[in-house]
């Protein structure tokens, strides 16, 4: 597992790496302490997730500049991805830092409110040490169908139980998943696990839009089926094709999610040097470039030949190419 110090020296890979000194370098000797004081790190299973502290009923409120939303679909075969996330967190979170120091991160698992028991539960932000007890909170009960879950619900929950005050640019919302989202969220199940009355039920498309219209919203979707399916097809409709990333690598899913941020914050030579440090160049290579294809605003096209500052045609937002 990862630790929450900045020691690099165990890292797989040919490349060296060091944290770059910045202001979040105190608040990450911080974490660090408090790790050192909590004993090893482990990701322990257990019946179910902390109830008190996953409530989706709560309204979450962050005054960082620079929030992010993580959230992971934990039914049948994602079940294990909570896990790989919480291996990797201190390194998703030192590595974002030191390029925004206010950066704060909220959780969230996704299930199928049809036949699970938590369908939806999330953290409230954080930041540094804090986030390894909210993500163990977190269970991933594996339950649900094969297709679809509640994605739905999820969307109208930001739309609605989220407050980010303070932004001044489109923050980070990505979603890890492989599978299609009910279209409708009846009104009974946002009463019974929202605690909100409403008239009627909610379109689970219109959601998506919404939240689009405030959160840099991506799919990060698990290497099932092929391009261009139902699955494909549905959440194209939800938030747009261009927002759809097929991970190629299970093993590399956070370094999809950290190479989009780092893009678009101006870091992404950085983080390819981060990932050397821990990967192979095939690896590195593989995440890189479907990356370095995309505007990490909308997802439009960026040609091959572009450099130095680049402005996307699509959304007129200017990236530091490298």
């Amino acid at each position: 597992m990862y630790s929450w110090d900045e020691d690099t020296s165990k890292w797989y890979g040919s490349g060296k790496y060091a944290y770059v000194p910045a202001p979040a370098s105190s608040a990450r000797a911080a974490a660090a302490e408090k790790a050192k004081a909590a004993g090893p790190r482990a990701y322990v299973p257990r019946g179910g997730p902390n109830e008190k502290i996953i409530d989706p009923q709560k309204i979450v409120r962050t005054e960082s500049l620079n929030p992010v939303i993580i959230a992971v679909d934990v039914s049948g075969s994602m079940a294990s991805w909570p896990a790989e996330i919480f291996d990797r967190l201190p390194l998703l979170y030192n590595t974002l830092s030191q390029y925004r120091p206010d950066v704060e991160i909220c959780f969230a698992a996704i299930g199928d409110a049809a036949v699970d028991r938590w369908p939806l539960q999330v953290t409230t932000f954080a930041s540094g040490f804090d986030l390894e007890q909210l993500l163990g909170s977190l269970y991933g009960e594996g339950g649900g169908g094969d297709a679809p879950e509640s994605y739905g619900l999820f969307a109208h929950w930001v739309n609605t139980h989220v407050q980010t005050p303070n932004v001044q640019e489109m923050p980070f919302l990505i979603v890890f998943g492989d599978i299609t989202m009910h279209p409708i969220v009846p009104r009974n199940q946002i009463q019974h696990y929202l605690g909100d009355s409403i008239a009627q039920d909610v379109d689970s498309f219109a959601a998506w839009k919404q939240v689009s219209e405030k959160w840099n919203t991506w799919f990060l979707r698990r290497p099932t089926g092929k391009p261009g399916d139902s699955v494909d097809a549905q959440w194209s409709k939800a938030i747009g094709a261009q927002k759809i990333i097929h991970i190629q690598d299970e093993q590399r899913a956070v370094d999809y999610a950290m190479g989009l941020i780092a893009r678009s914050w101006g870091y992404f030579g950085d983080f390819q040097n981060n990932m050397r440090a821990r990967q192979d160049e095939s690896k590195v290579e593989q995440v890189s470039k479907v990356i370095k294809l995309i505007c990490p605003t909308c997802g439009g096209p960026i040609p091959t030949t572009a450099s130095g500052l680049f402005k996307c045609g699509y959304c007129g937002t200017t990236l530091k190419l490298t």
